[in-house]
């Protein structure tokens, strides 16, 4: 496994990381402890989640949150000290009008339930897992200066920000010496290019670190799924997953997907490791995050990063984009 610098701090990350928002959620708990003991065993570090993954993320019911989280404590009993554990903050996660959102009143409240869940003191790396229009955003970080101040959370970051929300945020921590977003998580595949165009640019200029999400495009490059045919019974799809929805309802994406087939081929290499191997090549990025639902899954994910030769060349690169921008 390689490991790689997390932006300008210290932190070495594994290039790839577990994902868990199927704990829980679509698998049990019997299969998640299962995949979080294979990817400690294959040199993962890093394992993500958030306060809001669990069965109410598609029943609607906001009181079924935090299983993931629940799982997660449970498997990493006597383990804890060897995983950099990363968890979210933001989204609703019940009824009250402030079970939501990035106030000092909701990030300290989640936090302490963040905890208890996951069986620990502290959290490695606490993200706010979107930006909140409604809450000062010095407000947020002057409670995220604070938790880490108190030993609860070591390092701070966001998800789902645009470049100008980062770069405010991060004035914002140089003006009132708070701890600045030390890095971003995205989604980022060869069908949601969207971070190429700002945050790229702007991470590399700032030294911030960048975790992939979803570099698979939520099973589209695996080939899963097949234009006007059912999808397999046990997918995400078939789940009922809005996200991935709309991503298929771009022709775009099954495009893609027949392009790198022939490459994936040649490569020796499944869709799926194709594609990971895309993000990967990406010099911005340290770690994509593997969002495993089966072992299998992670274990071929683990089996190309492992083989120590799954960077494309930069011909390459330049040979893929072409087919794939048409």
């Amino acid at each position: 496994m390689e490991y790689k610098s997390w932006g300008r701090t210290g932190l070495k990350l594994s290039h790839i990381s577990l994902g868990t928002m199927a704990f829980g959620r679509w698998i049990d708990e019997q299969h998640s402890a299962a995949i979080i003991d294979a990817a400690l065993e294959g040199g993962i570090n890093l394992i993500d989640t958030a306060d809001v993954y669990g069965k109410g993320m598609d029943n609607g019911n906001l009181r079924q949150t935090g299983e993931s989280e629940q799982i997660i404590g449970r498997a990493l009993k006597g383990k804890r000290h060897d995983v950099i554990l990363a968890t979210k903050v933001k989204n609703p996660v019940g009824t009250g009008i402030n079970d939501k959102g990035l106030s000092r009143y909701h990030i300290f409240r989640a936090l302490e339930k963040s905890l208890q869940r996951l069986q620990t003191d502290y959290i490695d790396i606490y993200q706010v897992h979107g930006f909140d229009h409604e809450t000062p955003l010095d407000e947020t970080l002057r409670a995220l200066d604070d938790l880490v101040r108190e030993g609860k959370v070591r390092y701070i970051a966001c998800s789902n920000f645009a470049a100008w929300q980062l770069a405010k945020a991060h004035g914002l921590s140089a003006l009132h010496g708070f701890s600045r977003f030390e890095g971003i998580q995205s989604e980022y595949s060869l069908i949601t290019r969207d971070i190429e165009r700002e945050i790229v640019p702007f991470v590399q200029s700032e030294k911030v670190g960048v975790m992939a999400y979803s570099p698979l495009g939520r099973g589209i490059l695996a080939g899963k799924y097949k234009q006007d045919v059912p999808p397999p019974p046990d997918s995400r799809l078939a789940a009922g997953e809005k996200r991935l929805e709309l991503l298929l309802n771009k022709r775009s994406a099954y495009d893609v997907v027949e392009a790198i087939r022939p490459l994936a081929t040649q490569r020796g290499w499944s869709l799926a490791q194709y594609a990971l191997a895309f993000v990967l090549s990406q010099p911005a990025i340290t770690t994509a995050i593997v969002g495993a639902s089966k072992l299998e899954q992670l274990q071929e994910a683990l089996h190309l990063v492992q083989s120590g030769e799954y960077r494309l060349s930069e011909q390459e690169l330049h040979e893929l984009l072409l087919l794939t921008d048409k």
